[in-house]
């Protein structure tokens, strides 16, 4: 896997809108919320840019992420935020140009997409974490601000990935495994199921998330995930924050936790769950792409290789 460089104190983050659009005061505030952190900043036109539900037209967006990674000056990339839209470039991103050109990149949600194609194609390594206008716009709480900085800008490998204090991992299914972390947002993962974009699981430990959908939706989504094989490739699972996955009539519904027993279990490999990461805060940020270390019997999760260089 390519590793991109270590990003330091004084470098350029360039912020790009791969999705939705925000408002101008998030971009403003993130922007700020990054300076303060010693960094400087370049925004895509594309954080400016609005069409609908989407941050600009297709191109913009393609050209804009692109763009950042062509451009010299930037050393690293966060996303503005998630939404929708990120799935609908990847046509049009030139991955040659990336894997030419690693560097550090930072999102979650939708743009899972995007961390599919680049760790699957480019074979970058890239970082499931905060972005601008979702989180760092508003400030970054304690745990989540050292969880991405210490995950972006040291070279060392991250050891072991903990949720905040007060917060269990929990174990689903006991065991212990070595894999490759990847994965993201359940709904993005199952939307590029029959494209030239779809998940390999082989080998990996697989990362699944969601936020807003009701059991029988979660359920549907995995599925199809176990209808194309991706439970039995994968050596091991981490079930993260399942943000307001409950449902509208518990009485007429299975709980989320029976269908995540029902849908993984009978795999019987290696799965923890509750591991803060996803639409939640505060939020652990996760390289994917680089050796991890999973042992369910204690809930434990550790990084074994350096995300950086």
């Amino acid at each position: 896997m390519l590793r991109p460089k270590a990003l330091k104190i004084g470098d350029t983050i360039g912020i790009v809108a791969t999705s939705s659009p925000t408002t101008q005061e998030k971009v403003k505030s993130a922007k700020k919320e990054l300076e303060a952190l010693g960094f400087k900043v370049k925004l895509a036109p594309s954080c400016h840019a609005t069409r609908g539900y989407l941050a600009g037209d297709d191109q913009m967006r393609a050209d804009d992420l692109n763009g950042m990674f062509a451009d010299q000056e930037v050393k690293g990339i966060i996303c503005l935020r998630g939404g929708y839209g990120a799935p609908k470039i990847l046509k049009r991103v030139d991955f040659e140009l990336i894997k030419n050109n690693p560097k550090v990149f930072v999102g979650y949600s939708d743009i899972t997409a995007l961390h599919m194609a680049m760790n699957q194609i480019c074979g970058l390594v890239t970082f499931h974490g905060p972005m601008a206008a979702s989180d760092i716009a508003g400030g970054l709480d304690e745990f989540s601000e050292k969880e991405l900085i210490r995950a972006i800008t040291e070279s060392i490998p991250m050891g072991k990935i903990s949720n905040p204090e007060e917060v269990k991992i929990e174990t689903l299914v006991g065991g212990k495994t070595q894999g490759i972390i990847i994965g993201g947002n359940l709904s993005l993962i199952a939307a590029t199921m029959g494209t030239p974009y779809e998940i390999d699981t082989k080998g990996k430990i697989l990362f699944l998330e969601e936020i807003g959908e009701e059991p029988y939706s979660v359920d549907r989504m995995l599925t199809q995930l176990a209808l194309a094989g991706k439970f039995d490739d994968a050596v091991g699972i981490i079930l993260g924050d399942w943000n307001n996955c409950e449902a509208e009539k518990p009485e007429e519904s299975l709980s989320l936790m029976e269908v995540l027993e029902e849908m993984i279990v009978p795999y019987g490999k290696p799965t923890i769950y509750n591991l803060k990461a996803g639409h939640c805060t505060p939020k652990v940020t996760l390289p994917f792409g680089v050796m991890a270390s999973l042992d369910a019997d204690t809930g434990s999760l550790t990084i074994e290789e350096g995300a950086t260089e």
